[in-house]
């Protein structure tokens, strides 16, 4: 039996996504084998994001900095937005380094068991976005879920009286995926067949 304080890691680092209780004893023994030089350096990198990480006011996305590196990149398309449902899903489609516009995070998607309702979503921050003028392009990036697509039709409806041209990414994504999750080609795919919403 470890003591009480290794379990405390162990149980913390198992509430991780993608770590279960096994996974999390494995790391918590790898630190605990490298403690000289694994340990401090894991600790002063959570110190530091902790005391700089920020929720950019203009997009959601999550940096140490307020405007995010993403909206403060002037090689950005501004006129082109896309519009997804978590930081990870941005992640995501920008590490696949295809869409050059920026990003708009809704912080979510519609569920009615969840009881997430609009309100509830940043939704109303992107109509003033696309209010504010410059923008031309909407790309709906909602994983191909029932709420996400729920989600993007609502979104849609919101914006067919704005002067702007709805895409949202091509249905090749599978059902039920999440694109977290997705290879580059799957992304890369789905945003050149993207296709307006009807």
């Amino acid at each position: 039996m470890a003591s009480q304080e290794i379990e405390a890691l162990a149980s913390a680092l198992a509430r991780l996504p993608g770590l279960g209780p096994r996974s999390a004893r494995r790391a918590v023994l790898w630190l605990v084998k490298r403690r000289e030089t694994s340990l401090p350096q894991l600790l002063d990198a959570l110190a530091g994001v902790k005391e700089t990480l920020v929720e950019c006011s203009v997009c959601g996305n999550v940096d140490t900095r307020d405007s995010c590196g993403i909206c403060a990149d002037p090689k950005r398309d501004a006129r082109s937005l896309c519009v997804v449902e978590d930081v990870a899903d941005l992640w995501a489609l920008d590490r696949a380094r295809l869409f050059t516009g920026t990003y708009h995070v809704l912080g979510g998607r519609l569920s009615a068991l969840d009881g997430v309702r609009p309100e509830d979503l940043s939704i109303g921050q992107l109509v003033a976005r696309i209010e504010a003028g410059g923008i031309d392009e909407i790309v709906l990036a909602m994983n191909a879920t029932l709420e996400g697509q729920t989600t993007a039709h609502y979104i849609a409806e919101r914006l067919e009286d704005l002067p702007v041209r709805i895409t949202q990414l091509a249905h090749g994504l599978p059902v039920g995926g999440e694109l977290d999750y997705l290879d580059e080609g799957t992304l890369a795919q789905a945003l050149r067949a993207r296709r307006p919403v009807s």
